[in-house]
């Protein structure tokens, strides 16, 4: 049977759970208070993620096939894994890829302690897949760098102590910078870049800002009271009337696209392939990544889409190659 399913909730918060279930292991009896501000993770978020895990093993989901979790009176989070997870995890090329881009971020967000472990499996990892699979993840809009942008600090201090902060800032759609007076309430990452959730003085409504956007941070004098708005965790993408629907065929090697990018509608052929609707509000974004998946990816619908995405990925190749 075809597995229909929305993709992006269900990614984003195993890969999550894929690096910090690791950390808990290894510094038993952390807080939940550290941890949530460790992985920039609302604490409600991480209690969530935490109960999940007392559902997590292998048949038949006895009490020895289970991952223990257990939270004392004082916060600290235990967790003991069942006898299975000792044994060496096999992964298929696109899980790999996703644990690589993930764990990665991690190592390069500011504040995350040092993990000579982690970094040792991406080592390992790294070897393992290869440096044609690595190509492809470098050439990926948004994978990881390694590099967090250059104001992460100060837009997660000013968060932190609840000031009000200007920021010039740059709009993907247009390129042109304007200076916003914000109140930043969350700072948090997916899928390879750092998102901003702000109050925006102005424009007296809530605004979400790209972190490798922000050109400048100046501090003001101003203190805020938190809204509540929502950070990690919340739907990054929100429908609208002018979004294209972009209709793709991906066959085995470009599978990942759906788990990394934000699909929906999304379905696995017998045969391997996965047809998966990538929601876009530009096609240059689209064009660049067909370029990349070259014949393991091709658009289904919306056919008129097809002349232009070819036209806009042969003056590409035109770029490339000159």
């Amino acid at each position: 049977m075809p597995d229909r399913r929305r993709s992006a909730t269900t990614a984003e918060r195993l890969g999550r759970m894929l690096v910090i279930v690791p950390y808990l292991v290894q510094h038993p009896g952390t807080s939940v208070a550290s941890a949530s501000e460790i992985f920039d993770v609302p604490r409600d978020q991480l209690r969530r993620d935490l109960d999940l895990l007392f559902m997590s093993g292998l048949p038949p989901y006895g009490p020895g096939d289970l991952i223990d979790v257990d939270v004392d009176e004082d916060g600290g989070v235990w967790i003991s894994m069942a006898d299975h997870f000792a044994r060496p995890l096999r992964l298929t090329r696109p899980e790999a890829l996703a644990v690589y881009l993930r764990a990665t971020e991690l190592l390069a967000t500011p504040g995350i302690p040092d993990a000579p472990a982690l970094a040792s499996a991406l080592a390992k990892l790294r070897d393992a897949l290869g440096p044609d699979t690595l190509g492809d993840a470098a050439g990926i809009e948004g994978a990881v760098t390694g590099m967090a942008p250059p104001h992460l600090d100060e837009l997660r201090a000013a968060a932190a102590e609840h000031r009000r902060i200007r920021i010039e800032y740059t709009a993907a759609s247009t390129g042109a910078r304007s200076l916003r007076e914000i109140e930043p309430e969350a700072v948090f990452s997916s899928a390879g870049h750092w998102y901003v959730v702000a109050w925006d003085v102005a424009a007296d409504d809530e605004r979400m800002f790209r972190a490798d956007r922000v050109a400048a941070v100046e501090p003001t004098a101003g203190r805020f009271e938190p809204r509540g708005l929502e950070g990690a965790g919340r739907q990054l993408y929100t429908p609208g009337d002018r979004d294209l629907a972009v209709r793709l065929l991906l066959r085995p090697a470009a599978r990942w696209v759906a788990e990394y990018y934000i699909t929906v509608d999304v379905v696995t052929r017998d045969d391997g392939t996965v047809e998966a609707t990538l929601p876009a509000r530009q096609t240059d974004w689209v064009a660049k990544l067909l370029l990349r998946l070259g014949p393991d990816a091709e658009v289904i619908e919306p056919s008129e889409l097809r002349a232009e995405i070819s036209r806009i990925a042969t003056a590409a190749l035109g770029r490339y190659d000159g």
